[in-house]
């Protein structure tokens, strides 16, 4: 069970109001202060509870106080408490539902990845620089290298989680990240191989213009595991690997290969990067729903399934399309496996 600390400020008179629903959502603890001037007395109330609570407090917060008052909630994370607090097992929900942080948590560090600035360009950069690297020298340690810094993982959850909560100012940001990571990798690529003095030939490059049905499930597994790593609070690191595995090395191998006028080798990347993309994102979509993760208030719930339910058709539809691609353009080599790790 992970506890989460939830430390909100409002005006004094929604003191009883504040605690009261704390009680509802049956947090572990409740403490009600009060501090400011005569003038301008506010309360404070603190609350710990389970991860899986903090969304139905704070959405019940928010429609209590109102948009208009002078009001802060903060979300902080609890390393331990002492002594335990017991639930009985009935009370407990399912073990998928459980453990799921709440919308704001999730917004703000999934929001952070997608931004268009200096440091994500610079880690693409890098990122591709250390790919593009290792496929040429057949290292498999160096490419893992890349995979850690995982910069094409942010935009892609970015604009899964802001198709499920119908924002479309994040969406637009995430596929501008998005779209400017991928183009500057092809570029790093593309120009990896124009100062590349060695062959095109190694396995892990040419492995990589071979797309194949396993590419699928690897993308869908990537995706689905990044969400729930980044709800439950799992370690991110090997997921970060898994998804940069299914994102970075494709898209270094498609520019390396038109750099190296490679047009059949480009092709086979970039289908396998298409393939990705798109099992990355609709395998994340899937998962922020399933979860439960979705806008607070009804209108916003009405606008936001609109929104998923056309996502969720465009990613099919775009499934499909690959897959028969795969099936078309499919071009395996003499003594080159699948398309994998």
């Amino acid at each position: 069970m992970t506890l989460r600390v939830v430390e909100v400020t409002a005006p004094e008179g929604y003191a009883d109001t504040l605690k009261a629903l704390a009680e509802q959502q049956e947090a572990d603890d409740v403490f009600v202060g009060l501090d400011g001037s005569v003038e301008e007395r506010r309360c404070f109330v603190r609350v710990v509870c389970e991860t899986k609570q903090v969304q139905g407090f704070t959405d019940a917060v928010q429609q209590a106080v109102g948009r208009g008052e002078d009001w802060r909630a903060v979300v902080l994370p609890v390393e331990a408490m002492v002594p335990k607090p017991e639930r009985e097992a009935a009370e407990r929900r399912s073990a998928f539902a459980g453990s799921t942080a709440s919308r704001e948590e999730i917004y703000d560090e999934v929001a952070r990845g997608a931004e268009p600035d200096s440091s994500f360009f610079i880690l693409v950069i890098l990122s591709a620089i250390v790919a593009g690297i290792g496929l040429l020298d057949d290292n498999l340690a160096v490419v893992i290298g890349a995979m850690v810094i995982a910069p094409l993982l942010g935009p892609n959850l970015a604009f899964a989680l802001a198709t499920a909560l119908g924002d479309r100012e994040l969406m637009i940001r995430s596929m501008v990240s998005n779209l400017a990571g991928i183009s500057i990798t092809l570029m790093v690529g593309a120009a990896t191989a124009l100062v590349w003095t060695g062959g095109f030939t190694a396995h892990q490059l040419v492995s990589r213009t071979v797309t194949g049905y396993d590419a699928v499930a690897l993308a869908l597994a990537s995706g689905a595991a990044a969400v729930l790593s980044l709800i439950t609070g799992l370690s991110s690191a090997l997921v970060g690997v898994m998804v940069a595995v299914a994102l970075m090395p494709p898209a270094v191998t498609a520019g390396i290969m038109l750099g190296a006028g490679d047009w059949q080798g480009a092709i086979g990347a970039a289908v396998l990067l298409g393939v990705n993309v798109v099992c990355v994102n609709l395998a994340a979509q899937a998962v922020f729903v399933a979860k439960g993760i979705k806008p607070r208030t009804w209108w916003e719930q009405k606008a936001s399934r609109a929104s998923v339910i056309t996502n969720f058709v465009m990613w099919g539809v775009l499934l499909a399309a690959l897959v028969v691609a795969i099936w078309w353009l499919r071009l395996p080599l003499p003594g080159v496996d699948a398309p994998g790790f």
